[in-house]
């Protein structure tokens, strides 16, 4: 038997398979990207652009949104106050309508010329700590509005104040104005039961 038999019968070697590689070393360049992946890369990039734009327009628009919706808040909390404040100014600018009617020292209904200061300094009398003195000839006494109450000459009068309010149109059963009222403020002439002057202008 030969050498060649003892070794046996080697296999052929296949051919190396085209575009394959076995191997590469460092002096090897890298291939050139194809025209369809630069393409592809390039589109790829556009999207990516395209989408990080939407997004940062997605976020100014809520953004936008929020702060739309926070100053319509405001607007509408001013709107509301404005709204009391009017509401307020106008009810503190209508002043109530009060009649006053004269009372003596005895809550006794009396002639409301006893109550008008001109009228009694006229006759001789006096104003004093918030009353009206007629000398005895002229009906003698002392005389202060009662605002709100109500009585007919002669008769005792039924509720109301000797205070005068504050804002209010106070007027006699006559229509002669006692009081102007008006922003918080009263312009009276004639006052209440205890301080300042009182009776009519």
């Amino acid at each position: 038997m030969t050498q060649d038999d003892n070794q046996g019968a080697q296999p052929p070697q296949e051919p190396p398979k085209r575009g394959s590689m076995r191997f590469q070393d460092d002096s090897t360049q890298a291939r050139q990207p194809s025209l369809a992946e630069q393409r592809a890369r390039q589109q790829a990039l556009a999207e990516q652009e395209r989408q990080e734009v939407l997004d940062a327009e997605a976020a100014r628009a809520a953004e936008k949104k929020s702060s739309t919706k926070k100053k319509l808040l405001i607007g509408t909390g001013v709107t509301v106050g404005l709204v009391g404040l009017v509401a307020t100014f106008y009810t503190v600018a209508k002043p109530e309508n009060v009649t006053a009617v004269c009372a003596d020292k005895n809550d006794i209904v009396s002639d409301d010329r006893n109550c008008d200061e001109e009228y009694v300094r006229s006759n001789g009398g006096y104003v004093s700590g918030g009353f009206l003195f007629l000398p005895i000839g002229m009906g003698g006494g002392s005389y202060r509005y009662n605002y709100g109450g109500t009585g007919a000459i002669g008769q005792r009068v039924s509720g109301g104040s000797y205070t005068a309010p504050s804002n209010a149109n106070v007027s006699t059963k006559s229509g002669k104005s006692v009081q102007r009222g008006g922003f918080g403020i009263s312009g009276k002439s004639g006052t209440s039961g205890g301080t300042g002057k009182s009776g009519g202008s």
